[in-house]
């Protein structure tokens, strides 16, 4: 509970027969915070954050001050807060390391005598395992089952650990395989508007109600903005520092406000809606902004079309797409059988708030206003290459054959086709291979689900059939889906067409789209064939969805069975057919196309409560296989020394139960000399694993065949894979070794050439400490935690630079490495260095305060030196704290033993 409160806004609401403590907007606006109430709906949210957390250091009168400045600035004076979520949500490629994490707090608090059952999360945390099902079987009945049993058998050591975890953590929740996409797993159960904490208070133990708010390790956390929660993605770093109850540091944003009104008319769906927003939001720039949605056009979307709308935010650019709560949100919340005490408290919180929107509603402040009306809004699909990049359906042939020639070099009409092996058919550019109903984006969406399954029975009844060639799938991203797509009879005529259950997970939108056949594959291969999926997922970038496929489409799931039946996109669906039908006659998409009317009538019937109930009523205990996974260990893990998934890492290793000091940074040398706009993604793993590379290698060492090396991601908890992987871009250039590709550097003084950490560990074997030199946007791109993990297990103590992504940043200083920032536009260039110089910084080790002037003493080979003063860019006091710990992790730890 907040020891301050400035603005005098602890307040009581009474809802049925409980009391709650709540920190309200209305007293704040009366005792001092003048205009609040013309906020937009998302900075209330952060703002009653602010009063709720008000403890005169992370949070301070100063702080929440602010928010009256924002809105004389309209959002254009950039101010830092520190804003606490009040739970975070995992999936499983990114959950792993966080729990890695804390199993390893546990060893060390057991080392230095401390209370093992403290290392917990303090808020709520759920993991949902989602991304590791891949679309190996399809088009058949059996298909659900063996991708499953294969999914147990790759990721058994991964789902072991989980499995411990799920039992040894409070505060910590497991959401089994085969349940669904942790996005949708949020909107449909675990998300609740409003949150509630039982707290002990001067007064006794009280119940505090305050917005439902959150942070992911998944970029798509935003579709839960359409249920009015506010949450975006974040890096591990921040998600563990949140979980660990340590304040998330933020810039208050601009919002740009995205008028709708109108309807859409009959024909459109959900997904032409959001394709259309992302092109306009794309066009206007709104990266590192929110965006908050209002107008009489909202009255006319479902709360399902509003989470297909927040879900693509990443792809729009922002960093959340807000809804505010109305009353749709309660219809949603009740269809969903949320607990009708939870419902109520929602309409009265937000009412007393000042958060409920009524159509009299006067519209909020916003930075920049957009404005659409929902009735221009046509079919639409996006692609070859960019979520943004929309084109009509009526216009989709054509610019196929435009992209054909200017991006993929090849005759804009080609008819070329080329003999499939052991096959009665041919291929050509532009055939679909891949028609996948995938993602939570679109499977969240009853209506367009529904939509899918009545033009499949339409499609079935005229006697069609899917192209031989295309690889069909539907992976849904709930069970609730699965069952009332078999309430409603619509499974049945889907299977008919190859659409048959593939698994309820993130499959085919992040690449699990699992291998073509082998001959589709190879003829591909062979005559360099511009093959095409349609999926209706939200990303469709140039290798993501599979190796093969080169153009990449996003549509609506009933497009995906369109585009099943046609077979290709050289295919005009809104003039030219389908295919022919069983009476000989052809079949046009306006003939199987099903109407509003029709979806909503069997949406009424199948879409019930009693569908959520049996869904998730016992959503933690999982299915048979999951119930059968051995748990490993008590209160502590039993690490597997064999294992190439999951150990435990060095970050503890020697911890005291005090700080030492920091040792200064004596006759440093370089490991890398880097240019400007370097990403995360140039620093961090990712991908495939190469057999020649380190991290290869030491798979080989541990008997893992290549077959089995997986990727980067699935081993995210094992460090000794990691930090191989890590700056092993094959696109990265380190200007020690002039016009050469890759992770490699110089080692000195022998001046050989050497992958990044085989010199970095020759480095350690001589006590050399290291420092990494580079541009400017040091870091950009999304926030990965191997990034500032990889770089500090390396060895490196300080990066230098002359300007950093200020996530990155931040997460650098969570793992004990010291930013620093040239001055006066000075440059590594500037200062001729080759990599062969030696560096040393004073005052690590006492004095360190945030953003202080410090100099570094750069020595060259024949001797001179150069003076060159830099910014300390450890920003806040409890940066500070972080760093002199040697990272958040050891200062929560020691935290907790104290």
């Amino acid at each position: 509970m907040t020891s301050h409160d400035s603005f005098k806004s602890r307040k009581t609401l009474q809802v049925g027969d409980t009391t709650y403590t709540y920190f309200s907007i209305v007293e704040a606006e009366k005792n001092g915070l003048e205009g609040i109430s013309k906020l937009p709906y998302s900075m209330k949210v952060l703002l009653e954050n602010l009063l709720r957390n008000e403890d005169g250091r992370t949070v301070t009168k100063e702080h929440i001050g602010f928010f009256v400045n924002w809105l004389s600035s309209q959002g254009k004076d950039e101010k830092e807060i520190a804003f606490r979520p009040a739970r975070v949500l995992m999936q499983d490629f990114t959950g792993v390391p966080a729990v890695v994490d804390l199993a390893a707090m546990r060893d060390a608090m057991a080392k230095i005598g401390g209370p093992v059952e403290k290392i917990n999360p303090l808020v709520p945390v759920d993991l949902v395992i989602d991304h590791s099902v891949i679309v190996d079987e399809f088009g058949t009945p059996k298909a659900f089952d063996d991708n499953v049993a294969l999914e147990y058998q790759r990721n058994g050591e991964r789902y072991k650990f989980l499995r411990w975890g799920q039992g040894a953590f409070n505060n910590f929740r497991v959401v089994p395989p085969g349940t669904g996409i942790c996005h949708q797993v949020n909107l449909e159960y675990l998300s609740q508007t409003v949150w509630t904490r039982e707290e002990d208070s001067y007064d006794g133990k009280i119940t505090v109600a305050y917005p439902d708010t959150l942070v992911g390790t998944d970029s798509h956390t935003t579709m839960v903005n359409g249920l009015a929660v506010l949450g975006w993605g974040v890096g591990g770093i921040e998600a563990e520092a949140c979980m660990l109850g340590q304040p998330l540091s933020m810039l208050l944003p601009q919002v740009v406000g995205f008028k709708l009104t109108g309807k859409l008319k009959e024909g459109r769906t959900a997904t032409d809606l959001v394709l259309t927003v992302t092109q306009m939001l794309r066009k206007l720039g709104v990266v590192n902004k929110f965006v908050e949605f209002f107008g009489p056009g909202l009255d006319a979307l479902s709360l399902a079309d509003r989470a297909t709308i927040s879900n693509m935010a990443p792809e729009y650019g922002a960093t959340c797409g807000f809804f505010p709560v109305d009353g749709e949100t309660l219809n949603y919340l009740d269809a969903s059988n949320r607990d009708p005490a939870r419902i109520a408290l929602v309409k009265a919180y937000a009412e007393a708030q000042g958060m409920f929107r009524l159509a009299e509603s006067p519209d909020p402040m916003f930075t920049e206003t957009l404005d659409l009306d929902l009735g221009d809004v046509v079919p639409s699909l996006a692609g070859p290459k960019r979520p943004q990049d929309r084109v009509t359906l009526e216009s989709a042939k054509n610019g196929f054959h435009v992209s054909l020639e200017k991006e993929f070099k090849k005759p804009g009409k080609s008819e070329e086709r080329f003999k499939v092996e052991e096959s009665n058919f041919d291929l050509g550019h532009g055939d679909v291979v891949i028609a996948a109903i995938t993602s939570c984006t679109n499977t969240s969406n009853p209506n367009v689900m529904m939509g899918a399954g009545l033009l499949a029975r339409k499609a079935v009844a005229k006697g069609l059939k899917t192209k031989p060639w295309v690889k069909t799938s539907l992976s849904p991203g709930s069970q609730v889906v699965g069952e009332y797509l078999e309430k409603s009879g619509l499974q049945a005529d889907l299977d008919a067409l190859g659409f048959n259950l593939t698994g309820y997970g993130c499959m085919t939108c992040i690449g699990n789209s699992g291998p073509l056949p082998a001959p589709i594959s190879t003829a591909i291969n062979d005559h360099d064939i511009v093959a095409a999926a349609v999926i209706s997922g939200n990303r469709n970038f140039e290798g993501r969805v599979n190796p093969d496929v080169k153009a990449n489409y996003l549509a609506s799931p009933p497009l995906v069975v369109a585009y099943a039946l046609a077979g290709s996109m050289n295919v005009d669906l809104t003039t030219e057919p389908l295919g022919i039908g069983s009476d000989g006659q052809p079949v046009y998409l306006r003939d199987i196309w099903p109407s509003k009317e029709e979806v909503e009538s069997l949406h009424k019937k199948s879409v019930t409560k009693e569908v959520f109930h049996n869904r998730y009523g016992n959503v933690f205990q999982g299915d048979k296989h999951w119930q059968t996974v051995e748990r490993e260990g008590g209160e502590t893990y039993r690490w597997m020394p064999g294992s190439t998934y999951v150990q435990n890492p060095p970050y503890f290793e020697g911890l005291t139960k005090a700080p030492l000091p920091i040792a200064d940074i004596e006759n440093a040398h370089i490991l890398a000399l880097l240019g400007d706009s370097i990403t995360t993604d140039h620093i961090s793993p990712a991908g495939s694993i190469k057999a020649a590379s380190p991290a290869g290698k030491y798979l080989l060492e541990h008997q893992v065949r290549p077959a089995d090396f997986n990727q980067y991601g699935t081993r995210r908890g094992n460090h000794e894979v990691m930090m191989r992987g890590t700056f092993a871009n094959i696109r990265i250039k380190n200007q020690m070794l002039p016009g050469v590709e890759g992770g490699m550097t110089k080692h000195f003084p022998s001046g050989e050439a050497l992958p990044i950490y085989d010199a970095a560990m020759l480095y350690k074997q001589e006590g050399v400490p290291l420092v990494i030199f580079a541009g400017k946007e040091y870091g950009t791109g999304s926030s990965r935690d191997w990034a500032a993990k990889g770089t500090r297990l390396l060895g490196v103590r300080a990066v230098i630079t002359e300007s950093f992504e200020r996530i990155h940043r931040s997460n650098l200083v969570g793992m004990g490495v010291l930013p620093l920032t040239f001055v006066d536009g000075m440059t590594w260039a500037k200062l001729d260095l080759k990599g062969g110089e030696t560096v040393s910084i004073a005052g690590l080790s006492s004095g360190l305060k945030p953003r202080l002037e410090m100099e570094a003493v750069i020595t060259h080979g024949d001797g001179r030196q150069d003076r060159v003063p830099l910014i300390c860019r450890i920003d806040t006091m409890d940066e500070l704290d972080y760093f002199n710990n040697g990272g958040i992790l050891p200062y929560v730890l020691r935290s907790l033993a104290a």
